[in-house]
């Protein structure tokens, strides 16, 4: 992985590796084979949101559903479809990712794309469970506006291919992370389980945290740039600075995997996305909600069946490599999303720096310990 060049000249040093498991040709969500991600970014002024979709596969997903689970690990969100997929285990539509406010139109755009390609859906087929995460964007986003429409989510749906970009897009667009640019963040961990290897990726929509709390890697980045701002703030102002703000704001981690797992195995991996989170510095705070969905490839469950045959599945005893493999991705996606941002200038001239802009010394920082 090479170092990353940001606008403005500020060179980032490569992001950190974390732990020891290897990431895929990609090192993003679509080394899990048949995932594909499409974004549609809207950067005009105050309007500085857009969506993002994430396709299990290449098929028609309410036909042929995936095994799927969720954990809400704080429920401070207003995600929609959690409920069935927790009742019956699949997912019947792609994943779309967007703000708080959009949620209600990208699901009607997911209903009406479901509803084009199989037209008994609500008639002589139960009606499509619409699966939509959000965060709240509205500190650069002019989320007042309802500007996510149909159309956006179609966009980024037709955009979907193992080209996966992270950063200040799609969803990620108006999202803040640490008090720093956030947005999306990708990563993914090859695991070996008796004679086979498994590919487990992330891909987290990460709009949370505040700048004292971030760690990285293993060192408190936070606390560094955070008494360097109050240092220059208080030999400005003549006082120190106030940085021990409450934690707010959400992430949304989506966990996929080619490993055979059924509802039941996804709902614990699921979990386990938080320990990752919790590397980065999160205490998963009052106002953040933070949520995580784990699907498997390995096989799909038919809509249309007198009986389902499973594949052989991994047994549970099995499973701990592909638990660290989670934690590992979801942290990495999160340092992937601070690595790939770019500054954005938002609603009434609310700014968030990338990282690159807030530490140029970055790489000497990183070599600091507490």
């Amino acid at each position: 992985m090479s170092s990353t060049q940001l606008p403005g000249l500020h060179k980032l040093p490569e992001v950190p590796h974390i732990g020891e498991l290897q990431c895929g040709p990609l090192g993003t969500i679509a080394d899990v084979h048949g995932v594909s991600v499409g974004h549609c970014t809207l950067d005009e002024g105050a309007l500085q949101t857009g969506v993002t979709v994430i396709r299990p596969h290449a098929g028609d997903p309410f036909l042929d559903k995936v095994p799927a689970a969720s954990s809400v690990i704080n429920g401070f969100g207003k995600s929609v479809g959690l409920v069935q997929v927790e009742e019956l285990g699949t997912l019947e539509t792609p994943i779309a990712l967007t703000n708080t406010f959009g949620v209600g139109a990208v699901a009607q755009a997911q209903i009406r794309a479901a509803i084009r390609a199989n037209p008994g859906i609500g008639r002589e087929w139960p009606t499509v469970n619409p699966l939509v995460f959000e965060c709240n964007d509205g500190y650069l986003n002019d989320i007042q506006a309802l500007a996510i429409g149909e159309q956006h989510f179609n966009e980024a749906y037709d955009a979907a291919s193992t080209s996966v970009a992270s950063g200040s897009v799609g969803a990620g667009r108006g999202m803040s992370c640490f008090d720093l640019k956030g947005g999306i963040g990708n990563a993914s961990r090859v695991v070996r389980i008796g004679e086979r290897e498994y590919t487990v990726g992330a891909l987290v929509l990460a709009n949370f945290g505040r700048l004292p709390m971030l760690i990285v890697d293993g060192t408190p980045l936070g606390r560094i740039l955070a008494g360097r701002a109050a240092t220059e703030k208080a030999e400005s102002a003549g006082k120190r600075a106030d940085v021990a703000k409450h934690e707010q704001g959400s992430i949304i981690m989506v966990v996929a995997t080619d490993a055979p797992l059924d509802a039941r195995q996804l709902k614990r991996l699921s979990l386990r996305a938080a320990a990752g989170l919790a590397r980065t510095g999160s205490v998963y705070g009052h106002g953040s909600g933070d949520i995580a969905l784990a699907f498997s490839t390995a096989y799909t469950v038919p809509h249309i069946a007198e009986f389902i045959v499973l594949p052989p599945l991994l047994a549970d005893q099995h499973m701990d490599p592909l638990f660290r493999a989670c934690a590992d991705s979801v942290e990495q996606a999160i340092l992937d999303a601070l690595w790939s941002a770019e500054s954005v200038t938002g609603r009434d001239g609310h700014r968030r720096l990338s990282l690159g802009e807030s530490a140029p010394d970055l790489a000497h920082l990183l070599k600091r310990k507490s």
